[in-house]
């Protein structure tokens, strides 16, 4: 099933939905030390591996890291062939003083922000869903 690219139907769909638990990017040397049905996103970058997991299950690890953030997934099927989608949301974002961390699924967007932005995220992107219905 191919995501939609048309960015008004895209835009007055995304319904962002924010998930409950606190998140943070971690990076670690090796797979050896995770278990890969707790990650909820990596990256293979040339320093390491980058992770995003819940925070808990960072701390339990004694993994650091420097960022708490909120996930926000936005749940229209959007095409990776989709233009302007990103720019459109982290646009509004950035008009608020909230910084966004993107990461592109195969289904769906999902920004991660910090968690103290979490609920003027969410107002935003409800706002700017709104401008399109």
């Amino acid at each position: 099933m191919s995501g939609n690219t048309n960015l008004e139907q895209l835009l007055s769909g995304m319904q962002p939905m924010l998930h409950e638990e606190d998140y943070v990017f971690c990076t670690v040397p090796s797979w050896d030390v995770v278990d890969l049905q707790k990650i909820t996103g990596f990256f293979k970058e040339a320093e390491g591996f980058t992770i995003i997991v819940e925070k808990k299950w960072a701390d339990s690890l004694q993994l650091s890291y420097t960022y708490i953030a909120a996930w926000i997934s936005l749940t229209v099927h959007s095409s990776l062939d989709a233009v302007g989608l990103t720019a459109a949301f982290s646009s509004a974002l950035a008009s608020e003083g909230i910084s966004c961390n993107v990461v592109a699924a195969f289904y769906h967007d999902h920004i991660f922000v910090n968690r103290n932005d979490a609920n003027r995220a969410m107002n935003t992107l409800l706002g700017l869903a709104a401008k399109y219905r």
